[in-house]
């Protein structure tokens, strides 16, 4: 998107089929129908490229208006390695619109729906057997780069 071309407005991303709210693919396609997502399919260097790109964005004097979700989906690192994990980064609040987009309202009624739901939490639903449980790694089994923290073990000291 340049700087005339203003980017569709909808209400908020529809929900998939069976589903009463929309989930973060859902945003995604909505943001990209609007005109707010750059998609990077090319290998980007998490280390090197992927921060600069985004933080030219919000330090580099783009108009609030004007900044973009980024959603890279070739990540990579300066040692070879490859991730297969999309990232999206400023798909919540790069700016105002993508804000509104994702809360599904106009900004009108975004400070009523905020006093709302926090005065109506949604009580915790408890599932046995998620999905999210399906692949368990433990033990001996974590290694460097499947899970475990680079900052633990006897060489770490907290900076803070």
């Amino acid at each position: 998107m340049d700087a005339v071309t203003k980017p569709k407005r909808k209400a908020s991303a529809p929900a998939a089929p069976g589903r009463s709210y929309p989930d973060l693919h859902d945003h995604v396609r909505a943001l990209d129908d609007a005109g707010l997502l750059i998609k990077v399919d090319r290998p980007i260097n998490k280390d090197t490229e992927m921060h600069p790109l985004v933080r030219w964005q919000f330090r580099g004097g783009i108009a609030e208006k004007d900044r973009k979700a980024f959603l890279f989906t070739n990540v990579v690192d300066s040692k070879g390695r490859t991730y297969d994990i999309p990232v999206l980064v400023g798909g919540l609040a790069a700016n105002r619109e993508i804000y509104r987009i994702g809360i599904g309202c106009p900004f009108e009624e975004i400070d009523a729906r905020w006093v709302r739901a926090s005065q109506s939490p949604i009580p915790p639903r408890l599932v046995d057997g998620a999905p999210c449980h399906d692949i368990v790694i433990a033990g001996a089994a974590i290694l460097p780069g499947r899970g475990s923290c680079p900052c633990s073990g006897p060489r770490y000291r907290d900076p803070w």
